[in-house]
Formats: structure tokens, sequence, C-alpha cells
């Protein structure tokens, strides 16, 4: 069997990873293009054992990167989420933590020039829309991934990156409310559907039966509550005009409950169909917006959060820690109208060089 060799970084963005490619060195053509997505990652076996994949949705990423056709951005940045064991690939969200990583591997890749310092790359999120700037750290000229910077699911340290996400709102449906409603009825189940970064369906954690408190095994190992919590994620996507989404990773589900670690809220995330061992940077930053909205299933939850002014730090409990989002807002006779989300995380190169598919499933470019 011959094989397509597809140069390739590896890195790990926030509490994600997978490989990043340069746009140009894959297939244009879409369905060719998911199938390579496949190979590489191996979809559609539990282990990914033909594939980079990591068994689990946060291992099954992919990021497409070029220079960006946007004159106020730098890069354009497309992402890709590989099923794990099943051959699907989903183009219709975005992945924050992912995202983490694109501004080191842009500067890896030349795609970008690298200053003496610290280097600031502005990313266009191809998939949604949204504008993020990220600020690299890069003395002499190169990209520093050791530092002092610790993130919640990630062992050790490492060099800090500071995020700004602008232009989040409405990242699916171009709504905050895709509804209209701060809450809605659905199956008996009060839910708030906000979409700000990640299309998300919150829902009281005690409303299905849980704590909130619950680690992401016991979650993934109740197949009730995934039987219970899935007929309502597919009428909260008709709710929301994203028409059938069995097939689609979004809307995602969040269980919100009390916070008991000193922080804003406490939070369980499903993407949608296993719970993220940590928190997803979009997931975040759609649960600070919840928890800072009044009138939503979060407000009892984050208690005195719904009144107070920008600049804010939600804290969003998770399974493995707390992740902190800066929200710059104003409040509206409506609701609220968010400026940025900030945030920072750690990225690290863990591999560069080629990954392999088979010449069947694309030949390579001519």
């Amino acid at each position: 069997m011959t094989q397509t060799a597809i140069p390739y970084l590896f890195l790990r963005g926030g509490t994600s990873r997978g490989p990043y490619f340069r746009s140009s060195d894959l297939p244009e053509d879409r369905d060719t293009l998911s199938e390579v997505l496949m190979a590489v990652c191996g979809s559609g076996h539990p282990l990914n054992i033909d594939g980079i994949g990591g068994g689990n949705a946060v291992t099954t990423k992919v990021a497409m990167l070029s220079k960006s056709e946007r004159a106020d951005c730098d890069v354009d940045y497309f992402f890709a989420q590989c099923a794990v064991d099943k051959r699907e690939v989903d183009y219709r969200p975005t992945c924050g933590n992912i995202m983490v990583g694109v501004a080191p591997a842009a500067i890896e890749m030349g795609l970008v020039p690298v200053q003496d310092g610290k280097t600031t790359v502005r990313i266009h999120a191809v998939n949604t829309g949204a504008v993020v700037e990220s600020v690299v750290q890069t003395p002499g000229g190169r990209v520093r991934y050791d530092g002092d910077a610790e993130i919640p699911g990630v062992p050790g340290s490492a060099a800090p990156i500071r995020m700004g996400f602008m232009e989040t709102v409405g990242a699916a449906t171009g709504k905050l409310l895709p509804t209209g409603n701060l809450r809605d009825v659905i199956d008996g189940i009060e839910v708030t559907i906000v979409d700000v970064a990640m299309p998300v369906m919150f829902a009281r954690a005690d409303a299905f039966g849980m704590t909130g408190y619950e680690t992401q095994q016991e979650l993934d190992e109740n197949k009730d509550l995934y039987a219970r919590m899935e007929p309502i994620r597919l009428k909260a996507g008709e709710l929301m005009g994203l028409g059938d989404v069995s097939q689609s990773v979004i809307p995602k589900i969040t269980l919100l409950s009390a916070p008991r670690n000193g922080g804003t809220i406490n939070a369980r995330y499903f993407m949608p169909w296993s719970c993220h061992p940590s928190m997803a940077v979009t997931g975040a930053q759609c649960i600070a917006a919840c928890s800072i909205l009044p009138g939503t299933v979060a407000e009892p939850f984050a208690e005195g959060v719904a009144g107070r002014g920008a600049p804010l730090t939600v804290g969003v409990e998770h399974a493995s820690g707390t992740f902190d989002v800066v929200m710059d807002f104003t409040r509206t006779k409506g609701g609220i109208d968010i400026r940025s989300a900030g945030l920072v995380r750690t990225a690290r190169l863990v591999a560069r060089g080629e990954v392999m598919v088979p010449s069947a499933v694309w030949p390579g470019k001519a």
C-alpha cells in the first residue's frame, strides 16, 4: 500500500491536542478532506488505533491554517472535529483550546513574522467568524514553551499565552439568545440556550438528578443520563434554527450547580456525547456569558454576578479545577453587549514531521 505524506505540527493547545496543518497541504474538496482527516485521526475505532487520535474527543481535533484573507487578521484558522468511534467530521463548531496553539503553530510555520520578546497574532476563526488576539512569548525571535503558567487539566507549567476573544456573540446562530428567550422548557426540563463562542444548552444539574459535582468518569458511565439529555439537545437544536443536529457536536450541553471552591459557578460541560475532562475555552466563555445574564438558569447559582459591571472575572469550576474568564461587556435594557472575553492558557509543540494517509484515500497534490 502506497501512502501520501502530509507535513504537520502536533501541538497541545490548552487541554486539547491534535495536528496543525497548512491548508495548502490538504485537499480543497470537502468530502476528500474529511476522508483525509479521518485517516489522520483514525476515526471509527474507540482507540483511534490506525491514526494519531487519542481515543477522546479532545484528542481528535484538527487545525488548518493559512494567511488570513481578512485585512484585520494575520491567520485564518479552520477547525475540524473528528469523531472518535464514528466516521464523521464536524466543521460547524470551533475549538478555543486548539486555537491556543494556532499562534505558536503559525509562527513555527512561518505564516506570521515573529518579534523579539512578544508576538501578537490576530486570528480569524473561519468556522464561526470570531476574531481572537493571541499574545505569545517569543524571546530571541523563537516561541517559548516553558514557563510558570499552570492550567487545570494539564500537568506541570508552561509559558502563558494571553487570548482575547472578540466577535463571539451568535457564533453559530447570529444571536445571543437563539430562541429569543432567557428560559425555555423542553420535555419538562427548564433550559437556557446561549450562543457565545459556542452554542450551549444549559440546565440545572439537579433537573437531571445530578449534584453537578460528579467526576467525568461517573458521568460518562451514566448511560441513562445521556439517554435523557440527547433528545432534549436535539429539540434545542431545532429551536435554535440549526435543524437536525443528531450528527453534529453543537449545541453542547452544560449542567450547572453552585460553586464550592471559591469560583462563580460550577459546571459540567458535555461535548456532547462525553463529558469534557476539564473545560473547553469556548464553553467557558458561554458559561460566563450565561452567568452574567440576568434571568437565566445560571442566575440562582452565580449569586450577585448578574448585576455587576465590567470587567468581571467569572470563575468556572469544572471537574479538574477552575477556569477564569475576564468578561468585558456593557449592560443594556435587553441584556448584555459583550465586547470581549480574556483568558490565559498554555500550549506546547509536541512533534513535527509528516503524517501518512493511504494513497487510496488521497493521492496528494500534483
